[in-house]
C-alpha cells in the first residue's frame, strides 16, 4: 500500500504547537489539464481547418448564433436564472485548480486530534478561531470545542456535505443538459440550411451559403458538446468529489475526536477514505 508519511507531506504540520497549527494548503491557480486540454483540442481543430483549406470558411455568424444562442435560451428553459448563473460561475471555477489536497487535510486533522487529546477539546476553540480560509472546517471545530456529541457532529456535518454535493451536482447538470442540447441545435440548423438550399436551387449564388450553414451548425454543435461543455463538466464533477472527500475527513476525524479515541485509530479509518496512492502514515 503507497503511503505518505509526515515528512512527504507539504505543507509539514507541527503536531502540539499550540495556537496556530497551520492549515492544510489551499492549491491556487490556474489548472494546468484544462487550459492545456481545451487549448489543445482547438488548436488541433483549427490546424485541420487551415490544412485542409481556409480557416475563414468555418467561420459563419449565423450558424454560431443558432448553436451557442440557441444551446443558452434552450438550457435557461429548463432551469432557473438563479440555476444557470451559478453554473456559469462554477465553469469559470473549473479553470482554476483551488481546493485541498486530501492527504494534507488528513495530516492536519491527525495534529487536531493529537493536540486536543493532550489538552483537551476545548482547546480546539482557538484553534477555529484561526481559521481564515475554511468555514466548514472551522464549523467543524467549533462543534467538537462547544462539547456536542460525536453523533450529533456527525450528522450535522453530513447534512451540510450532502447539500454541498446537490449544489455541485446541479451546477454540473446545467453543463451536461447543455452538452445533450448543443447537438440538437446543431441539427436544428442543419435542416434550416437545407431548407433554404432547396428552395433557391434556381438561384447557384445562394445554395454555398446555404449550404455553410447547414454543415457549420453541425460542426459547430458538436464542438460545443462534446470539447467544452462536457468536458467541463467532467471536471466540476471531479473536483466535487475531491471536495466532499476532504470535508468527510473532517467530519470523521471531528467525530472521532470527539470520542475522545485514540488518534492512532483515527489514522486508520481516514486511510480507508483515501485512495492508495493519497494514504497517510502520520505515526511511526
Amino acid at each position: 500500500m503507497a503511503t505518505v508519511s509526515k515528512t512527504d507531506a507539504a505543507p509539514a504540520v507541527a503536531v502540539g504547537a499550540g495556537v496556530g497549527l497551520s492549515e492544510p494548503a489551499i492549491r491556487r491557480g490556474i489548472d494546468p489539464a484544462t487550459i492545456v486540454g481545451l487549448l489543445g483540442a482547438i488548436g488541433l481543430i483549427a490546424s485541420a481547418a487551415v490544412m485542409s483549406g481556409s480557416l475563414k470558411a468555418f467561420i459563419n455568424l449565423p450558424s454560431v448564433l443558432i448553436v451557442v444562442g440557441g444551446t443558452f435560451a434552450v438550457t435557461t428553459m429548463c432551469f432557473s436564472l438563479a440555476e444557470i448563473y451559478n453554473a456559469q460561475r462554477m465553469m469559470l471555477r473549473a479553470l482554476v485548480r483551488s481546493g485541498r489536497d486530501p492527504s494534507d487535510a488528513a495530516f492536519h486533522m491527525l495534529a487536531l486530534a493529537a493536540y486536543a487529546r493532550r489538552n483537551g477539546v476545548l482547546s480546539l476553540q482557538t484553534e477555529a478561531a484561526n481559521l481564515e480560509s475554511d468555514s466548514f472546517l472551522k464549523h467543524t471545530l467549533t462543534l467538537v470545542a462547544d462539547g456536542n456529541a460525536a453523533d450529533q457532529i456527525e450528522r450535522m456535518l453530513n447534512h451540510e456535505i450532502a447539500a454541498t454535493a446537490h449544489r455541485h451536482a446541479k451546477g454540473a447538470g446545467v453543463l451536461r443538459k447543455a452538452a445533450e442540447i448543443a447537438p440538437v441545435m446543431g441539427l436544428i440548423g442543419t435542416l434550416l440550411g437545407l431548407v433554404q438550399m432547396l428552395g433557391r436551387l434556381d438561384d447557384p449564388s445562394s445554395i454555398g451559403p446555404a449550404m455553410a450553414v447547414a454543415l457549420l451548425t453541425t460542426f459547430y454543435g458538436a464542438v460545443l458538446a462534446h470539447v467544452f461543455l462536457a468536458p467541463i463538466a467532467a471536471k466540476l464533477e471531479r473536483n466535487s468529489r475531491e471536495e466532499i472527500l476532504v470535508k468527510n475527513i473532517y467530519a470523521l476525524s471531528a467525530a472521532s475526536i470527539a470520542r475522545q479515541e485514540n488518534p492512532r485509530r483515527l489514522e486508520l479509518l481516514l486511510n480507508t477514505l483515501l485512495p492508495p496512492s493519497k494514504r497517510v502514515q502520520f505515526f511511526d
